[in-house]
């Protein structure tokens, strides 16, 4: 299988698989998944602490570094242990991938084929192509390089 195929056939899987946690992704509560499933437990902070090991003060930081975004990955795993969870860890595109690999290849597509058709004109060759989202759509397909939509140029 080519390298086209390939990275299309995982962005699709990928697409699938992710797509029930990108509403879950948006909502997370305010305060933390930590807090939120204690709080529904109706288990204090001590009562966390005592099973982990740790103290209320040291579940109360724990909350507070995950509703700011700097907790460990390892802390939260052990968290979610000690509230009978799992921890699932995901990047959970905002948009599906497909959708984004198509945006950053029609915008590859259109400069390359942009200085083919300026050079054309140029050279007097201009053909006027009513059917570019058909010729971009080929281009991607056949000619464009997975890994050279995410090449950075200058």
């Amino acid at each position: 299988m080519d390298r086209r195929k390939s990275a299309a056939e995982a962005r699709r899987a990928l697409d699938r698989a992710l797509s029930p946690y990108r509403a879950l992704a948006q909502n997370r509560p305010p305060r933390g998944w930590a807090r939120a499933i204690r709080d529904a437990f109706g288990m204090t902070a001590g009562q966390l602490g005592a099973r982990m090991g740790v103290t209320q003060p040291t579940i109360q930081k724990l909350e507070r570094s995950e509703q700011e975004g700097t907790i460990q990955l390892a802390s939260l795993r052990r968290l979610a242990e000690a509230l009978g969870c799992e921890l699932v860890y995901a990047f959970v595109p905002r948009q599906p991938l497909e959708q984004t690999y198509e945006t950053a290849a029609r915008a590859v597509a259109r400069r390359e084929l942009g200085a083919i058709s300026h050079s054309m004109a140029l050279e007097d060759q201009a053909v006027d192509d009513p059917e570019e989202d058909d010729r971009l759509r080929r281009f991607i397909e056949t000619e464009l390089d997975p890994r050279e939509v995410w090449a950075v140029r200058s």
